[in-house]
């Protein structure tokens, strides 16, 4: 009897690992070139400091990177009226100082807000696309707080006219199912992080974003993930079992810098400017 249920219980593990590989199994075919991503550093919402005249996400901060020769990463929701700006947070406070949300206004009603009292104010995607222009690669956070992801067509096809190299990245597991479906060819990422020991949100929702379980809906491109958490298995799997491209965020020294190397491929990061990337 004792045997038997051990037996059992062995066979149990093994089915529930099985599954768990499977679930968090990335895209392992037909994968897009992820190989320009590897040649520089992303510079954090842009080269900026909150503090000058070129705060986060602002036009000021991305003419800094291209200077640079940085990438850049960027955040990216729709208005109400339809418009892809560039923002981080959902909502307007902390940045502007003022209350609402990015969605719940007009393009034209976001433009009265400055960004953290400088005089820059809330771009427009197609504004950064055009300043750009494909000097540098772009990452573009997709930014959807539900589960309706219809902003997603609207930037799609906006940066399918662009002729940069760029991929998209999201939280939200939804973000990256949609681009499955409807543009594969994109490089597509899916961030996460360990939510419970970041204090923010801790759900079953977040609980499998941590463990990379819904992979096997989106079948994403690379991983970026907290730095903080590198030792998380979902991750340590992907990138050591399944040899997917791997991205840190958010990197705010050299040393950790210098000490994530070989971990990951792409460092995203903020508050520093990093030593160049030396050519091969």
């Amino acid at each position: 009897m004792i045997l038997t249920v051990l037996k059992i219980t062995l066979i149990c593990i093994a089915v529930l690992a099985v599954l768990y590989m499977l679930a968090i199994m990335p895209r392992m075919f037909n994968r897009p070139d992820t190989g320009l991503f590897k040649k520089v550093y992303f510079a954090h919402r842009g080269l900026h400091d909150n503090a000058s005249d070129a705060p986060e996400n602002s036009m000021a901060a991305f003419r800094k990177a291209v200077e640079e020769g940085l990438g850049m990463e960027l955040d990216v929701q729709v208005t109400k009226d339809g418009v892809p700006v560039i923002f981080h947070d959902f909502k307007l406070d902390r940045i502007c100082k003022a209350e609402g949300k990015i969605t719940g206004c007009t393009y034209d009603e976001l433009q009265k807000y400055k960004l953290c009292d400088s005089d820059e104010r809330i771009p427009k995607l197609s504004e950064l696309l055009e300043m750009v222009d494909g000097k540098v690669p772009l990452i573009v956070e997709i930014k959807a707080e539900t589960a309706d992801v219809s902003c997603c067509r609207v930037i799609d096809r906006m940066l399918r006219a662009y002729k940069g190299a760029y991929c998209i990245e999201s939280f939200n597991p939804m973000v990256l199912w949609w681009f499955r479906r409807n543009h594969r060819d994109v490089v597509r990422g899916q961030l996460s992080s360990n939510f419970r020991r970041e204090g923010e949100y801790w759900n079953i929702l977040y609980f499998l974003m941590t463990h990379l379980l819904f992979n096997f809906l989106t079948k994403p491109d690379f991983i970026a993930y907290n730095h903080k958490f590198s030792e998380e298995p979902g991750r340590r799997i992907c990138r050591r079992l399944y040899r997917h491209p791997a991205a840190a965020w958010t990197i705010r020294s050299q040393q950790d810098l210098e000490a994530l190397k070989g971990e990951y491929d792409v460092f995203i990061f903020d508050s520093f400017l990093p030593a160049k990337i030396k050519q091969v």
